[in-house]
């Protein structure tokens, strides 16, 4: 299963990317997250259905340092790349 979101807040700047890619790590979770231009950070995650629900509570939250107003998920393509580990862009 795929899935991906958009989060919003103070979430350049505040380790995010690692704290997602160190939680998707975990749930063995494949994929990536890098910044937008905009400000937000985008997700994409590939694994079990209850790993990619419980990596979405951990966007809403984010580490410490991090202030997060808001987490879109996005539409999925069909034809989404099949990843091998979770990546940092």
């Amino acid at each position: 299963m795929t899935r991906g979101w958009r989060v919003a807040g103070r979430v350049q700047g505040v380790g995010f990317r690692y704290f997602v890619q160190r939680a998707a790590t975990r749930l063995d979770l494949t994929g990536w997250v890098r910044n937008l231009p905009d400000g937000r950070v985008e997700v994409l995650g590939q694994g079990s259905a209850e790993a990619l629900d419980e990596l979405a509570r951990a966007l809403a939250s984010g580490p410490p340092h991090a202030a997060v107003a808001g987490v879109t998920e996005w539409q999925i393509s069909d034809e989404i790349e099949d990843h091998k580990a979770f990546d940092i862009r």
